[in-house]
């Protein structure tokens, strides 16, 4: 189930740095065997943020972006952050941070400052997504370092979880791949150049 969801996952992010809408479905996937691991290690925070955050928000950013193709490519179009995007994107955050606090303190759950900090940058990675934010990777960067230190406590315990390590070890390195590929495709579709 570990190395299924690594895979996945690492398959959604190639498609996702590419803006390829493909990466959505990965994403739903994903997530789906991603609950699976985090609820094997107590890890309710990354259970809840997977499965009732993460995942409805790759449904509504595969909406969203086979609304918003770049001409009639395959590519999407990459959005602009307005103020009231950005207002929208930063309550957001805020409010599932503070309610999803109060969850995983009531559910026990392990490492639950790191747990907290990860529902914080998810959200804001997920809402940047699903705007068709060149940002959303650096959120994405900073929600995988958070989880390689929750799966490192989860590898001290326990070493069957090391692959989760090295599969948000590869997401980083992903989703930095990401950032300088999106930086490229708005450069390219402001000069109206498709792929």
């Amino acid at each position: 189930m570990i190395i299924a969801a690594t895979l996945v996952g690492v398959t959604g992010l190639v498609f996702i740095a590419r803006g390829d809408v493909w990466g959505h479905m990965c994403t739903i996937i994903f997530s789906i065997l991603y609950s699976i691991v985090s609820v094997s290690f107590l890890y309710y925070g990354e259970f809840i943020t997977y499965a009732f955050m993460t995942l409805p928000l790759a449904v509504i950013s595969l909406i969203s972006w086979l609304r918003h193709p770049f001409e009639d490519s395959k590519e999407v179009k990459v959005g602009h952050m307005d103020l009231k995007k950005w207002l929208f994107v930063l309550a957001g955050t805020a409010a599932a941070t503070v309610v999803f606090y109060f969850v995983l303190k009531t559910f026990n759950t392990n490492n639950l400052g790191f747990s907290t900090v990860s529902i914080a940058t998810s959200f804001l990675a997920a809402s940047l997504t699903a705007f068709r934010s060149h940002l959303y990777a650096l959120a994405y960067a900073a929600n995988d370092v958070v989880l390689i230190i929750l799966w490192t406590f989860a590898t001290l315990d326990d070493i069957r979880y090391l692959p989760m390590i090295v599969s948000f070890s590869i997401f980083l390195i992903q989703d930095i791949y990401g950032y300088v590929s999106w930086k490229r495709m708005k450069k390219r579709q402001i000069k109206g150049i498709s792929v």
